[in-house]
């Protein structure tokens, strides 16, 4: 048996933003079909809007994409009739009347075959004012635009990809031609809107290479603006979550970059990205194993000096394990965002930095009620039961209702048992199958 100490009265700092996602609710088809109400139902903090090109309920490929809003590259970047505005509106609006904001990733979507987007633009300047009015049309109102101060713009996505065959799917230029890009717009972007948040590159790992070492190089030597170091992680356990965010922070130190905020804005279960293994992973991903990865991974990140993780995808695709691709109904991963969201509403994170081997913790409180979530996790596909055995105290008042939900095959965060304690300090007792996802309500009565 597994022994876990929570005393609700340490904490420690706030509960983060860890159930940020990338993309936003959908909207109402032409069959009358969206996933709206069950996104907003868990009060996502942030959606970052890469990749949303892709997906027709979005406004498909006339969305978001700094190329696909401007189309014609030679056309008068000072004119509105230049933009089209129209589809990223939809998308935009929909995304804040559910409750969430935007995080804007200035660039292209990723390109796996024929590319058009991620070429160089042929004149960095001219990029960096046609980003000017895009920020301007949704924060100032410009061409008919919005006032929504939308905070973080990302200057591009994965410049450091690279396939097995060595080419790259996100930027066709060489590091130096991206460097020079990202100094020209963060620099232009900062003197236009200094209150802004200008960050990126949306590296696909943390961990050092020739073209991450020139980039964050050249962040220091040109004291270049870099509000937050965006970066992904795509792992088969959650430690690797808290691995990527270690050497970020380290990096971050090592050339002496100041304080940006870190933001992992892409992460999902992987086992391996050939072959089998990429069909097996796109598999977890929408099961119940991906659930429970999920839930251990914003753990991990809670932990961590992460400032804000992003899962991809809440587009419905085949890495979404939110929403059913074709029928948009909930996926067992949703159940987790749902669970978490109570830990967000109580706002102060409890000391949990001893975890236990394959059962993962969080919890918080607002200083009179609590809750903890749970999780059995373990990259393997059998495995028994974990007994657990929760010793509480530091809750405020007597008698205490424990309220326990689970998420399992059967279950869908379901009431399954409550209990009454009347002590300062007492025991709860859980048996975990592998990939259950519990949360347990602490409530003063």
């Amino acid at each position: 048996m597994q022994t876990i100490h929570i005393d609700f009265s340490a904490h420690a700092g706030k509960i983060k933003p860890m159930n940020a996602v990338n993309n936003g609710p959908t909207g109402m088809s032409e069959r009358g079909t969206s996933n709206f109400h069950d996104y907003a139902a868990l009060e996502i903090p942030y959606a970052r809007n890469h990749d949303a090109s892709f997906y027709s309920g979005y406004g498909g490929e006339h969305t978001v994409d700094v190329h696909r809003i401007f189309k014609n590259f030679d056309a008068d970047e000072n004119d509105p009739a230049s933009y089209v505005f129209e589809p990223t509106d939809m998308y935009t609006r929909n995304t804040y009347a559910a409750g969430t904001k935007v995080f804007y990733r200035l660039g292209a979507s990723i390109e796996h075959g024929y590319k058009f987007g991620t070429y160089p633009p042929r004149d960095f300047a001219k990029w960096a004012r046609i980003c000017e009015h895009i920020i301007r049309h949704y924060n100032e109102g410009w061409a008919n635009g919005f006032h929504y101060g939308i905070e973080y713009w990302e200057i591009w996505n994965e410049p450091d990809c690279r396939n097995h065959d060595g080419s790259n799917p996100c930027w066709q230029g060489t590091d130096e031609q991206f460097i020079e890009l990202y100094a020209v717009a963060s620099t232009h972007l900062k003197k236009c809107f200094p209150h802004l948040k200008i960050g990126g590159p949306a590296f696909t790992q943390p961990f050092l290479n020739e073209t991450r070492e020139k980039f964050l190089r050249a962040i220091k030597e040109r004291n270049l603006p870099f509000d937050f170091y965006s970066f992904h992680r795509y792992t088969k356990k959650p430690e690797g979550i808290a691995a990527a965010v270690h050497k970020a922070k380290e990096t971050v130190e090592q050339f002496d970059l100041g304080t940006p905020e870190l933001i992992l804005n892409e992460w999902n279960y992987i086992r391996g990205w050939m072959e089998e293994d990429w069909k097996y992973s796109l598999r977890m991903e929408t099961s119940l194993k991906g659930a429970s990865f999920i839930a251990g991974s914003m753990f991990m990140g809670q932990e961590s000096e992460l400032d804000m993780l992003m899962y991809y995808d809440a587009r419905p695709c085949g890495m979404c394990g939110l929403f059913d691709t074709d029928s948009l109904a909930r996926r067992k991963g949703y159940y987790v965002f749902d669970q978490f969201k109570e830990l967000r509403r109580l706002g102060t994170a409890i000391d949990m930095k001893a975890q236990h081997e394959n059962i993962y913790a969080c919890a918080a409180t607002n200083g009179t009620n609590g809750a903890i979530m749970l999780t059995h996790f373990d990259d393997v596909d059998e495995a028994p039961a974990e007994d657990v055995c929760l010793q509480i105290k530091g809750l405020n008042g007597a008698p205490i209702r424990a309220s326990c939900y689970l998420l399992d095959g059967e279950h869908d965060s379901a009431l399954i048992k409550e209990e009454i304690f009347s002590g300062k300090e007492f025991s709860l007792f859980l048996s975990m199958k592998l990939f259950d996802t519990v949360l347990i309500r602490f409530t003063s009565m």
